[in-house]
């Protein structure tokens, strides 16, 4: 127990360190005694910029990685991500939308941004679920390639509603796809928070189902397990992860592949350990690529989705050659 407990508690230790180290670094340091000075400036950067910009980076990364892991869980493959699945671009869509009919709040302290997203990722959804029982049963296969055609569709529709646009709006459209931590209202922090929390306290109830799903839906129903219903489930608390990501950092890439990937090969395949796991590495390197994106250009600030896509491109064919010849996991 404590060569399985270890890892874990060494994992949360770089978390905070990251978590807290990444706030003091930037285009200028902070040192550690400024923050507590009444009235410095570097306290204000501090408390008012860096560490909400860090907390958010984070939910937003472990949102993104658990999101990815169940994905790969559900489809036994490790190139399954919520940009494949065509729920990024789901959200993506709605998103855009709202940016070009200018809206600002949908529902009372609710963003418009975030409502649209969670509809255009619930359309995705429904979508998705619709090409699949069209085909006849619940096949993960088909359920996968409609995912592919879906975040194609999409795409095209995002692509032609910031032609559509003024140009104004075009250019903020296109800053947000390139994906952004920059300028988050701590309310919106909060709910990112509350959101990536709740979903991955629920999906952590069905960690014993997608271990027995890894190991395919035929032995997972010999085992009790109501397939459809754990894999809708665990479809739509993940989607709804990635459509408060998507709503207000844009559609930041890679890391829901990259993460519960990186620990998987170091704690196993086994949930129970693999999504807390997740939760903290996917955080982590966030923000670690937020801290990149503020700093190699600084004073500019370089979009976080050129970091992850620059990191994640590489990593994806690395993945691609480790795979094996049936696209399952390894």
């Amino acid at each position: 127990m404590p060569g399985k407990i270890l890892p874990t508690l060494l994992l949360t230790a770089f978390c905070l360190l990251v978590l807290l180290g990444s706030s003091f670094l930037g285009m200028t340091i902070i040192s550690p005694a400024s923050i507590l000075e009444t009235g410095s400036p570097d306290a204000e950067v501090f408390w008012r910029l860096r560490l909400p910009r860090s907390i958010a980076a984070f939910f937003a990364g472990a949102a993104l990685a658990v999101s990815g892991m169940v994905f790969q869980a559900m489809f036994r493959n490790p190139l399954a991500t919520p940009f494949t699945l065509g729920v990024s671009s789901g959200a993506a869509l709605g998103a855009s939308l709202a940016i070009m009919l200018g809206l600002s709040t949908a529902l009372p302290g609710i963003p418009a941004g975030l409502c649209a997203a969670l509809l255009g990722c619930l359309l995705s959804m429904l979508l998705v679920c619709g090409i699949t029982r069209a085909r006849g049963g619940f096949s993960t296969p088909v359920m996968l390639l409609a995912g592919v055609i879906i975040n194609f569709f999409f795409s095209s529709l995002v692509m032609f509603i910031q032609y559509w646009s003024d140009a104004r709006d075009a250019l903020q459209i296109m800053r947000w796809l390139m994906g952004s931590l920059s300028g988050l209202e701590p309310v919106h922090i909060a709910d990112l928070g509350m959101i990536t929390a709740m979903g991955s306290l629920l999906l952590s109830r069905f960690t014993r189902e997608l271990d027995l799903l890894l190991a395919g839906k035929e032995l997972a129903a010999s085992r009790g397990v109501a397939v459809q219903r754990v894999t809708l489930t665990a479809f739509a608390l993940a989607s709804l992860m990635v459509a408060a990501v998507v709503s207000l950092a844009g559609p930041i890439g890679f890391v829901g592949m990259m993460a519960p990937h990186i620990c998987r090969l170091w704690l196993g395949a086994g949930h129970e350990r693999l999504l807390p796991a997740s939760f903290v590495m996917g955080g982590c390197f966030l923000v670690l690529c937020d801290l990149l994106s503020r700093s190699v250009l600084a004073p500019a600030e370089l979009p976080i989705g050129i970091i992850t896509a620059m990191i994640g491109g590489p990593f994806f064919l690395w993945t691609l050659f480790k795979s094996n010849r049936n696209s399952e996991m390894l």
